[in-house]
């Protein structure tokens, strides 16, 4: 007969406090005098978080005749989270400026429409290095050693480098890039992990040159192609915006599997 596990009558009781909250699922377990068998089928039925509150501890006490009272205990952690942001800015290369200000020439000559190019050439346009907005910030939060298991680190290394798919921590979908976490605990603690993230704005109705109703995602990638253009005005051959490209390069992730709110 194999060992079964299920939630027991004298379980969920609770005391409400204002400094502390915690609930705790008690289960009967039959069929067993193994206790590492008593302990795999309690991680595995007793569920990672409960009411908000995180997996703190689990315990097993033997009533006899391969019957055990299991105890899952919960706790809040958030009290002790961390957390620290930086807009500093970014650096980004800039082929095209939002607006041409001012346009000067000799007496006489006309000067070439490029059309808001930057560092045009007969060929080429050279563009300019700017600072770019960008949001980063970190936030520290403590897990219970339970919570912290194979599956949930395959988590954390299959959602690094996506983007939210959904709101985010007041970011809208496209904007928000989950840089990675790393982790530690001593001895039986509790886990103390580190998420990294970086932000940057959607946009919507750019105009390039010509090229109007241009919206792009926060990660995506712009680019622009240029062609030659005859100026008939300045009798000038002229690098234009020809094209406009919104390129997805990074894959979207579902950031509330990271554990810590959204």
């Amino acid at each position: 007969m194999s060992a079964t596990i299920s939630e027991s009558y004298q379980s969920r009781p609770f005391t409400l406090s204002l400094t502390q909250s915690g609930r705790e699922l008690i289960y009967d377990i039959q069929g067993t005098e193994d206790e590492t068998a008593v302990q795999t089928l309690l991680l595995s039925t007793a569920p990672s978080s409960y009411l908000g509150l995180l997996l703190d501890s689990i315990e097993a006490e033997p009533i006899g005749g391969g019957i055990w009272k299991g105890h899952a205990k919960y706790v809040r952690l958030e009290n002790d989270n961390e957390y620290t942001f930086d807009t500093g800015g970014g650096t980004q290369h800039l082929t095209q400026s939002y607006a041409t200000m001012a346009v000067y020439a000799p007496p006489g000559m006309t000067a070439p429409d490029f059309q808001g190019a930057i560092g045009v050439s007969d060929d080429r346009v050279e563009g300019v290095d700017v600072v770019a907005p960008k949001f980063d910030f970190t936030e520290t939060h403590l897990f219970a050693d339970a919570f912290v298991d194979g599956s949930y680190k395959h988590t954390l290394f299959t959602m690094t480098g996506k983007v939210n798919d959904a709101s985010f921590k007041g970011f809208a979908a496209g904007e928000c890039l989950f840089l990675g976490a790393s982790g530690s605990k001593k001895g039986i603690e509790q886990w103390s992990i580190t998420f990294r993230f970086s932000g940057s704005p959607n946009v919507t109705g750019l105009t390039i040159g010509d090229i109007t109703d241009v919206d792009k995602l926060g990660w995506d990638y712009l680019w622009i192609r240029y062609g030659g253009y005859e100026d008939s005005s300045a009798h000038a051959l002229v690098q234009r915006p020809v094209a406009c490209y919104v390129e997805r390069v990074l894959g979207f992730g579902d950031f509330s599997t990271l554990g810590i709110g959204t």
